[in-house]
């Protein structure tokens, strides 16, 4: 499955389910041409980054903020290759549940070698987490159709660290809260319907403003009735 989700309320707006013959980049692409985009800004994994996905977007009215890592060999050296020591960064640091973490993002013009429809900006972002004394760098290069004025630094890495919350306010709800991983549920559509209804909970429970999941399940459970058990007369 492919969902959509929206940054600021934490709604599942769309899903789709993947080809058994494919994969997820057509299946994305599908998704994305159900909704609404016009002024959207658009983030999507490294897998997407692909030239007729940014086309879609473009011509859909939307931006795009499409990752490059090493999945990407050629595109992600030359990104890499690129003088980011002469580019000065905007940097922030949080701490939170244990771990500091200090990202730094640096952005440049799009160079003429990028081919993606409506390219404007290029960036490298340098995430550091610091964990009980121990370290763990990542560096990923990014290319948004958004412009500099649109999408200054500070911007560009509030979009994509509103992504990777996609991670625990999605996937891991619907992995850990809803136990989808060992579901029984796996023949014909009944897997896409179960999925349908899970979304359904978690944006409805977003947008009454819950942002504990599981806790809010526990709360309308113990506040549900109880079901009345029927009188049987033989």
């Amino acid at each position: 499955m492919v969902a959509a989700l929206a940054h600021g309320s934490g709604a599942v707006i769309g899903q789709v389910a993947v080809s058994e013959k494919s994969n997820e980049i057509p299946a994305a692409r599908d998704l994305l041409a159900l909704l609404n985009l016009t002024d959207a800004v658009v983030t999507m994994d490294a897998v997407h980054t692909q030239h007729d996905t940014a086309t879609a977007l473009t011509s859909a009215g939307a931006d795009y903020v499409l990752s490059v890592k090493t999945n990407q060999k050629t595109l992600y050296a030359r990104l890499k290759a690129l003088p980011w020591a002469n580019i000065p960064g905007h940097t922030t640091t949080e701490h939170g549940h244990g771990r500091r973490a200090t990202r730094t993002i640096k952005v440049a013009d799009v160079p003429a070698w990028i081919r993606f429809t409506g390219a404007t900006q290029i960036a490298q972002l340098r995430r550091t987490i610091t964990r009980k004394g121990k370290r763990t760098v990542e560096v990923v290069y990014l290319v948004t159709s958004a412009d500099a004025r649109t999408a200054p630094p500070e911007v560009l890495a509030t979009w994509i660290q509103g992504h990777w919350k996609v991670e625990n306010r999605l996937h891991w709800v619907r992995d850990v809260t809803f136990d989808e991983d060992r579901s029984q549920v796996r023949t014909g559509n009944a897997p896409r319907v179960m999925a349908s209804l899970r979304n359904t909970a978690i944006t409805l429970l977003r947008i009454h403003g819950h942002e504990n999941i599981a806790a809010a399940l526990r709360h309308h459970a113990r506040d549900a009735p109880r079901p009345i058990n029927p009188l049987l007369t033989a």
